[in-house]
């Protein structure tokens, strides 16, 4: 188990590296007991998401939008060099013992980084989980020991394509935990449905894991999903049944639809945006942002010639966090959305959203 005290926001945060279990207790008063309410932020990243790709070989292959997929790194345009080892390096030595987990990613497959070994085995050897997403484009068979040894789980993207399903089955013959990352938008609600109501994703998995789809990058503003959708309530009024929340899990912005339109879900275990709060992305050129969707250079802090957690406590990440004061002031279930996405209102899925 790893445990963070953190003593600036009153709170304690433990880890279970071979589960994946993360448990947060609410803020301690001056006596030791717990109040029972949430810290508003971590005095360090508990959770970053690496960028360690500049360039995605399956993007400017056409496979993505091939397969309906709309990248928000505009994997198939957009190019620059992945990060360096040495950059990775000291990312991670500043994560030691206050980082739980990094999620490697960036704009293309990290398991085709030319140091891939090098970065998942130096980050577990640190005490750092490290987990990735690939579109299983290239993913290859030597690598399954070593990612079995050092990551904690493996996403692969829902691209439709024999490759997505062979890399899912190499994944789960060699005994990795394995998920399904799906974009949620108006093109594929339809077929979510389905799947998960008829059982139709492969099975063996761990979770399948909903992202909704953000108008950003190559990623069309007709494609984003209304409230007002009534697919919307059927989809996620699903997971008030226990045979589909138990093999399903969901990205933040998800929160306001979950609270909508489920009502047997712990309320424990829904987290609200954590943004600049608890996690952050760090760019293939070695830049902080509170989120990888957050693409206004206002809120990013080059880490080069300063430390991340000067960057963390720095003057635009205090400004990124107070877009979630005072917004929805009457709505009694603030505290557990905040008021939806703080970078992309348009996708918060709310009808009572600014109230």
């Amino acid at each position: 188990m790893m445990t963070v005290v953190d003593r600036t926001h009153r709170y304690v945060a433990v880890f279970n590296p071979e589960t994946g279990v993360s448990v947060r207790s609410g803020m301690i008063d001056e006596r030791g007991h717990d109040t029972g309410k949430d810290p508003f932020q971590a005095s360090f990243p508990e959770l970053l998401d690496i960028g360690i790709m500049g360039r995605c070989a399956h993007g400017q292959s056409g496979r993505c939008l091939m397969s309906g997929v709309e990248c928000y790194q505009s994997g198939d345009e957009k190019s620059q060099p992945n990060m360096a080892l040495g950059d990775f390096v000291r990312i991670i030595d500043e994560c030691r013992g206050r980082t739980f987990q990094v999620a490697l990613g960036g704009r293309g497959d990290p398991d085709m980084h030319d140091d891939f070994l090098e970065i998942i085995g130096y980050a577990r050897k640190q005490g750092v989980v490290p987990n990735f997403t690939t579109s299983g484009f290239a993913l290859r068979q030597e690598l399954m020991p070593a990612i079995k040894a050092s990551c904690g789980a493996v996403a692969v993207s829902w691209y439709r394509s024999s490759y997505t399903l062979g890399a899912i089955e190499m994944l789960l013959a060699a005994g990795i935990k394995t998920n399904i990352h799906y974009c949620l938008s108006n093109a594929t609600i339809d077929e979510a449905i389905e799947r998960m109501r008829y059982h139709k994703f492969p099975a063996g998995i761990n979770r399948i894991i909903f992202l909704l789809h953000k108008p950003v990058g190559r990623g069309s503003k007709a494609n984003v999903l209304r409230n007002d959708d009534s697919r919307v309530k059927e989809f996620f009024s699903l997971f008030d049944d226990n045979e589909y929340i138990a093999k399903a899990g969901f990205d933040s912005c998800s929160v306001p639809g979950l609270l909508g339109y489920t009502s047997r879900i712990w309320p424990a275990s829904i987290e609200p945006c954590e943004a600049g709060r608890f996690s952050a992305y760090i760019s293939p050129d070695l830049s902080l942002y509170p989120c990888s969707f957050e693409q206004d250079p206002a809120y990013a802090v080059p880490l080069r010639g300063g430390s991340l957690e000067d960057a963390w406590n720095g003057e635009q990440f205090m400004r990124f966090r107070r877009k979630f004061v005072g917004r929805c002031p009457s709505c009694q279930r603030y505290e557990m959305c905040f008021g939806g996405c703080p970078v992309l209102p348009e996708v918060t899925l709310c009808d009572q959203q600014g109230l």
